[in-house]
């Protein structure tokens, strides 16, 4: 029934809110104990997560967050950060970009395609790429490490820490040639909402925390269902980001549980640079690794972030349509992860959705997606959300 559904939800997020104001333990992703333990920090790290983190404020030239920052984490697709910056840098000393590459680039930073990847991973040398970005002295990379012998083309096994992918946006901010900062920063503030290879929602984490400006760059791996983003003329992957088979033996770095990364900059002259690297329970689903990376990235202090206006609610159901208006004729702009969390900003009456024996007129925006869903698949025990207003009120 959607109401014991819905009930045993609002429990759930008490439960939730209750063990992160108590404070959490931090985790290595090592799968061994990490050398550095958790200090004093904002970071709620949610039960059955294991989390690297590291925030640094580019103003101040400190870290305001920094939680097992030098455990190390298969990148997934944040190592795509190291094949664009091996290309680019190799197009000194005028940093022209051929079409076919820009295109390929642009692809990879922007929707994380995975095509794009595979071919510079295989055309400039495989892990000779990450071998030569660890050679950079300006870059100064600690914790990272090419793929296991095992997987060589498997260029999502890369090794990385929080503290090595801060060092990497350090870098490019910083450091690099000013054409290959702006290419890189540009089409990382051009991130799409839905993945190039698989169709997953990738505005979890620092996009779906903040409002912009910011730049992101995600990662994500392993056994999640089928991508559900976009409209329905666009088809949908069946994998998440690298696919790869069960690891065959024991690695330093955790290669089966589900990884869910955030990445980038956060405000004005992007003054905050944020690294979430996690791993999730065996069969976590998209939806619950998106909310918890989502509520862990909520509670830090990240300075020059302007946080969106509105109450966060769960969820329930599959293949929920947020649509361009508050009926079922509007346009689908989108699906969201099964049992995601959202941000509400107003809601509105609209088309009665029936789901027997339940029905509700009441529509809520998402501010973040640009549209509305039905109240019916909202986590709540009333049609009208609690403290939330009506849209143009």
């Amino acid at each position: 029934m959607r109401m014991l559904l819905r009930g045993a939800a609002t429990l759930a997020a008490v439960v939730m809110a209750a063990s992160l104001t108590s404070g959490a333990t931090a985790q290595s992703g090592t799968g061994k104990t990490a050398k550095t333990v958790r200090t004093v920090t904002a970071a709620q790290i949610p039960p059955g997560v294991t989390a690297g983190v590291a925030v640094f404020d580019r103003q101040t030239g400190k870290f305001t967050e920094q939680v097992n920052e030098s455990a190390q984490f298969r990148s997934a697709s944040v190592v795509k950060l190291l094949l664009a910056l091996d290309f680019l840098l190799g197009r000194a000393p005028d940093y022209t970009i051929p079409a076919p590459d820009r295109a390929r680039l642009e692809s990879m930073l922007r929707g994380s395609d995975d095509d794009a990847a595979n071919y510079y991973w295989s055309t400039y040398g495989g892990s000779a790429i990450i071998e030569r970005m660890k050679g950079l002295s300006e870059l100064g990379l600690r914790d990272t490490a090419v793929p296991p012998a095992d997987y060589p083309g498997f260029w999502g096994y890369t090794a990385i820490s929080a503290r090595d992918t801060v060092a990497i946006y350090r870098y490019i901010l910083d450091k690099a040639p000013a054409p290959v900062r702006t290419f890189i920063m540009d089409n990382l503030r051009r991130s799409t909402r839905c993945s190039a290879s698989d169709r997953f929602d990738q505005h979890f984490g620092i996009a779906g925390s903040f409002d912009r400006p910011w730049a992101v760059k995600q990662g994500w791996s392993g056994s999640y269902a089928k991508g559900t983003c976009g409209p329905p003329t666009l088809s949908s992957g069946t994998r998440a980001e690298p696919a790869a088979p069960a690891p065959r033996a024991a690695a330093d770095v955790n290669l089966s549980l589900p990884a869910l990364h955030t990445t980038g900059t956060v405000g004005a002259d992007d003054r905050a640079i944020v690294a979430v690297l996690t791993l999730h329970q065996a069969g976590t689903s998209y939806g619950k690794a998106y909310t918890d990376i989502g509520r862990l990235t909520r509670s830090l202090n990240v300075p020059g972030a302007k946080r969106p206006a509105g109450t966060w609610f769960g969820t329930w159901s599959e293949f929920v349509n947020v649509r361009s208006g508050p009926t079922t004729r509007s346009d689908r702009m989108t699906q969201l992860p099964a049992g995601v969390e959202v941000l509400v900003s107003c809601q509105i009456r609209g088309e009665e959705v029936s789901l027997p024996p339940y029905t509700n007129e009441w529509w809520a925006y998402l501010p973040q997606y640009g549209g509305y869903m039905s109240n019916i698949y909202i986590s709540s025990p009333d049609n009208q959300l609690p403290n939330v207003p009506v849209c143009g009120q």
